[in-house]
């Protein structure tokens, strides 16, 4: 009796692990937190959780006071341990995994490369001269997790050359929307004072790595007061969640960087630790927080419609599958890549389009690109039907141009 109930434990154990680190799973649930985020904008009696977010949260101690709306606690503090979880899985690509070598890492790079230019261009040309000009680099992003979820609907009928194209790309899609978010997105007037404290930090955190220091309490202490350095220099706070990623251990104990993903890696183990807290916790409350926009057809009605909701429709639809064939198509005609074993240029299409899935960086993005409240909810509007349409148009395609028979 006992050893029976010892294996229903297991089991349960087990499947509930198999439900943390399912990527559909963490897909789906996006998807309900961002259309309940809908509702909740525009059903009277929701309307509580779409103010909720608006709601000034901080605290006092002495003199000293600090408070801003719990939306941008999100924004800024939930949000920057999950880009410390992109850079953890950004490392262990760099590493060990599909951007370890040059050869590896060209289509991916490619593909990326034009997933990223095309659509901006594309809004670009929409947008070129209005108000809505400076959401270029909305469409530009791909969403992991969504794209990942969907995919993984086809279940053995997508070779496995394609399904790692995609977490590649997605990866190097990640770096670029980072460079991107650093670069032109900073959140307030640039600080150079506390920028230098912050690379005093990372240099403290180098130095930590390099004296062969394995105890993540230490990189987490100096990661909280860069968190704080990048958020007082103006650049976006996120940013120091990637770096912090940068500086932890990836060797075992015996110094087999092989086997990080073991529980004697820092990087291993930090990321499977947050992984389901970012799938199942951060990701939902970051959609519960921003997928909200008040659908108001006269907004979107001809003659007054924002230029941004093509530029985004189109960039993200049009420009992300084109950009990631084209590229892809010169990396390989051009012999700078291989195309992936047991793949078709059909398939690369079909999985561009999957790449059209932006929302939760797109979304981020959208955010800081525009001061007019009208233009933010422009761009999410946009972004949520056009996502919704990537994913839907991409299964359908990659669905059709798949052969079980072959994949199993």
């Amino acid at each position: 009796m006992k050893i029976n109930r010892n294996m229903y434990v297991v089991r349960r154990r087990v499947l509930l692990e198999k439900i943390l680190h399912n990527s559909m799973t963490g897909g789906v649930l996006l998807l309900v937190c961002a259309v309940l985020a809908v509702m909740a904008a525009n059903i009277p009696a929701l309307k509580w959780l779409h103010q909720f977010w608006d709601i000034g949260f901080g605290f006092t101690f002495g003199d000293f006071s600090f408070s801003m709306p719990v939306r941008q606690w999100v924004d800024d503090v939930l949000m920057a341990v999950f880009f410390f979880s992109v850079g953890l899985e950004i490392k262990r690509e760099l590493l060990v995994g599909e951007l370890s070598t040059v050869k590896k890492a060209m289509l991916p790079m490619f593909a990326a490369l034009g997933g990223m230019v095309f659509p901006a261009v594309i809004y670009t040309f929409f947008n070129a001269g209005t108000p809505s000009a400076s959401g270029w680099g909305i469409p530009m992003a791909t969403d992991i997790a969504f794209a990942i979820g969907v995919l993984s609907l086809l279940g053995s009928r997508c070779p496995t050359g394609l399904k790692v194209l995609l977490v590649a790309l997605a990866v190097v899609d990640d770096i670029g929307a980072i460079i991107v978010l650093a670069v032109f997105y900073p959140s307030h007037d640039i600080h150079f004072i506390y920028l230098l404290y912050a690379a005093l930090t990372v240099a403290a955190l180098v130095a930590l790595n390099r004296s062969g220091i394995r105890t993540i309490l230490f990189y987490l202490v100096l990661g909280l007061a860069l968190f704080i350095f990048v958020f007082l220099s103006g650049v976006h706070a996120t940013i120091a969640g990637v770096i912090l990623a940068m500086t932890i251990p990836a060797k075992t104990a015996k110094g087999d960087i092989r086997a990080f993903t073991g529980p004697d890696s820092p990087l291993g183990r930090l990321e499977t630790t947050l992984h389901p807290w970012v799938n199942f916790l951060i990701m939902p409350i970051f959609a519960l927080a921003n997928a909200g926009v008040v659908i108001d057809p006269s907004a979107i009605s001809e003659g007054s419609m924002p230029a941004v909701i093509p530029g985004v429709f189109f960039g993200l639809l049009v420009g992300k599958p084109l950009g990631i064939f084209i590229f892809s198509w010169l990396a390989v005609k051009l012999r700078i890549a291989g195309k992936p074993e047991g793949t078709k240029w059909c398939q690369i299409l079909a999985l561009g389009i999957l790449g059209g899935i932006g929302f939760t960086m797109s979304i981020f993005i959208d955010n800081l690109a525009f001061a007019d409240q009208r233009l933010v909810n422009a761009g999410k509007l946009a972004i949520l039907a056009t996502s919704f349409m990537a994913a839907c148009i991409g299964i359908g395609a990659l669905y059709l141009t798949t052969d079980k028979t072959k994949n199993i």
